[in-house]
């Protein structure tokens, strides 16, 4: 009878923790969860898959104050040795509608608009500067 208890006992943790990674599998966070109203505006992909790619996108934000920029930012995309940076803007400012590689991502016209850069690095370092044009 004790070998039988042994049995159930384990088949419960094993069914445990399968229930619990299922779980986790399936409520993955998304862009759409995130408080602060985000909408792609621009991005930028270079197609050099053989060295560093270079991700950078522009995004309007509607609630600034709540805004989940971290959290925004690390749920883009990002190639080991690549780098990704967000640039965020307020609704209703100007925005790029174009992005180019290099250190000057897009014309200076926006840089009063933009209120924060969220940057990840090839090592996967990542920060966020708040305006980064001041």
């Amino acid at each position: 009878m004790q070998n039988k208890n042994k049995r159930i006992f384990i088949i419960l943790i094993i069914l445990v923790v399968v229930v619990w990674v299922a779980k986790d599998l399936f409520d993955q966070p998304e862009i759409s969860d995130l408080k602060g109203g985000f909408e792609e505006i621009a991005s930028y992909r270079n197609e050099n898959n053989t060295g560093p790619v270079q991700r950078i996108y522009a995004v309007s934000v509607k609630d600034t104050a709540a805004a989940e920029l971290i959290k925004y930012g690390n749920l883009k995309p990002h190639s080991k040795y690549g780098n990704t940076k967000v640039y965020f803007f307020e609704k209703g400012n100007e925005i790029p509608n174009q992005l180019m590689p290099g250190q000057i991502n897009f014309d200076e016209k926006y840089n009063s608009s933009c209120f924060a850069l969220y940057e990840k690095s090839a090592m996967g370092n990542f920060g966020l500067i708040k305006k980064p044009f001041k």
